[in-house]
């Protein structure tokens, strides 16, 4: 029996909610990505229930989507210095700049070597698994992943320079 929408929302919007965390670095971007794919989901529902791994197909749509938004250049959004409903409560200001660290060196990649990391580190599937999500050969794959990290690798030294006196 297939799910309804209702019912996979409820069930998997939380996971795909953190999969376009992952690969958008921003929670409000992420939720504006989520929302745009199970908008278009919705519509089509009855075919895409149908699949054999809905969750699955729902998250190659999201990284194609983040890739198209990122080529767009009229979607171009001004952050602002607060949010208009006020600050938030107090924060372990050590985890969050941790965290802040992590997604700056992440924002340093292409849209694409972030993805095949995104789906590689945190989704934990295969080369041939991220390269039916990207629709590119495993090689490509293996390439991008190799190039982004030698990227991350060759940025670590210099952000420790950057932060000594």
């Amino acid at each position: 029996m297939q799910p309804t929408f209702e019912e996979f929302v409820t069930a998997r919007g939380g996971s795909l909610l953190r999969f376009a965390l992952m690969l958008t670095g921003d929670r409000h971007q992420a939720e504006d990505l989520v929302q745009a794919v199970l908008a278009k989901a919705y519509v089509r529902w009855a075919r895409v229930a149908g699949m054999s791994r809905p969750e699955a197909y729902l998250k190659q749509v999201l990284v194609n989507e983040n890739l198209r938004w990122w080529r767009r250049l009229s979607s171009r959004e001004l952050p602002v210095e607060a949010p208009a409903d006020g600050a938030a409560g107090p924060d372990d200001a050590g985890a969050h700049a941790a965290r802040d660290a992590a997604w700056a060196l992440l924002r340093r990649l292409p849209r694409r070597q972030r993805a095949v990391l995104v789906l590689r580190y945190y989704e934990d599937l295969s080369d041939a698994q991220i390269a039916e999500v990207l629709g590119c050969a495993p090689a490509t794959v293996r390439s991008q992943a190799a190039r982004a990290l030698a990227t991350l690798r060759a940025t670590v030294p210099t952000i420790d320079r950057e932060a000594l006196p």
